[in-house]
């Protein structure tokens, strides 16, 4: 059997390095086609060859290969933030269901200078009331109180968890499950991943290894984010 050739290979991770220590539009001009091949065309790939697999889970899933809603910007709004600097030293491939009254979850991956991280997030927004977690995932855990323990024993071993709650307007970062009715009424984001090293990325079985992820993980967007 022919093994499949790399998606990516080093040069994704020198770019980001680089365009960390160099985070200038002079410089990302000068690079513009070095970002292109070692980072743009390589995405672009790993979202054809994980479009397949991440269907067969749910065909509702958006694979139309458009910025935003597949790929991660790499430039940074820069208007009201304290990072003043323009652009971002990763890119993530998204997939997520179409949710049209707010912010919904994702089956993800991401490779940054020195890691490669894959799985699932969910976050609020800015109007929780419009968000998956608030319509879906508090009144299903509520209703189904043993679900969060069940999830934490399937994948809990690899996967490591953590979510943020509403302090007095602040979000604050929480370590772990959210377990109890509490913990799901404060929750306004939550993470489930794996973190890879950045040579898995460079392997031929890199996609086959984020299909097998993302099934490990699509149940909990289906419970959180997913209308049935």
């Amino acid at each position: 059997m022919v093994k499949p050739d790399p998606i990516f290979n080093r040069e994704i991770f020198r770019f980001f390095k680089d365009l960390s220590r160099h985070n200038k539009k002079t410089w990302m001009d000068a690079n513009r086609e070095r970002y292109q091949v070692s980072v743009v065309r390589p995405f672009r790939r790993l979202l054809e060859e994980t479009a397949p697999a991440v269907l067969e889970l749910d065909g509702r899933f958006d694979t139309a290969a458009r910025n935003g809603q597949n790929f991660s910007r790499i430039n940074r709004d820069i208007r009201f933030a304290k990072d003043k600097t323009p652009y971002r030293p990763q890119m993530y491939l998204k997939y997520a269901v179409p949710f049209a009254d707010g912010e919904t979850g994702e089956l993800y991956t991401g490779i940054s200078a020195k890691a490669v991280t894959a799985g699932f997030r969910v976050y609020s927004g800015s109007k929780y009331k419009n968000s998956t977690l608030a319509v879906f995932a508090y009144p299903r855990c509520i209703a189904d109180a043993k679900w969060a323990a069940k999830q934490k024993k399937r994948l809990g071993r690899k996967y490591e968890s953590y979510w943020y709650s509403a302090e007095r307007k602040e979000w604050k970062e929480q370590v772990g499950w959210p377990m109890t009715a509490e913990d799901w009424k404060r929750l306004r984001a939550w993470i489930v991943r794996v973190k890879m090293t950045p040579a898995a990325a460079t392997r031929g079985d890199f996609a086959r290894e984020l299909a097998r992820v993302f099934r490990d993980v699509y149940p909990l967007l289906q419970f959180t984010c997913l209308p049935d």
